[in-house]
């Protein structure tokens, strides 16, 4: 029976598949978020007097929330296929949405720490420099 050899590098691949996988699932299920968040603002102006102030504050709380969320769940996903693809800047990309994510607690911050853990890694490092 031949020994199969397990290298740090092989390790390593799957981790980062599973990072990818994760920044995508995560930036879809944002993408719906950010969309629902926009839906239930705009549906919730409808209930507010015709005053103003609360229309105001509705319709600005309504667009730059789901903005930030929408931006940083594209973010994530086009890191995540390019981690996917084994690119170069979607180490960087990730990185940076990984740390900024980190913030989101408790499971932006399980996300964040497990893919900067991976990402960060020598192996992982030399994996996409040769790439």
């Amino acid at each position: 029976m031949e020994e199969v050899k397990i290298t740090e590098e092989s390790k390593m691949k799957k981790h980062v598949t599973i990072v990818g996988v994760i920044h995508i699932a995560f930036g879809v299920l944002g993408l719906i978020g950010a969309m629902t968040v926009f839906f239930v603002f705009h549906f919730a102006r409808g209930f507010v007097s015709n005053e103003e102030v609360p229309t105001m504050v509705l319709t600005i709380l309504g667009l730059s929330i789901p903005l930030l969320i929408g931006f940083m769940s594209t973010l994530g996903l086009v890191g995540g296929i390019g981690l996917m693809a084994y690119k170069n800047w979607a180490r960087y990309l990730v990185i940076i949405v990984a740390a900024i994510g980190c913030l989101n607690i408790p499971i932006g911050t399980l996300k964040g720490v497990y893919s900067l853990w991976v990402l960060l890694q020598d192996e992982t490092i030399k994996m996409f420099e040769n790439k």
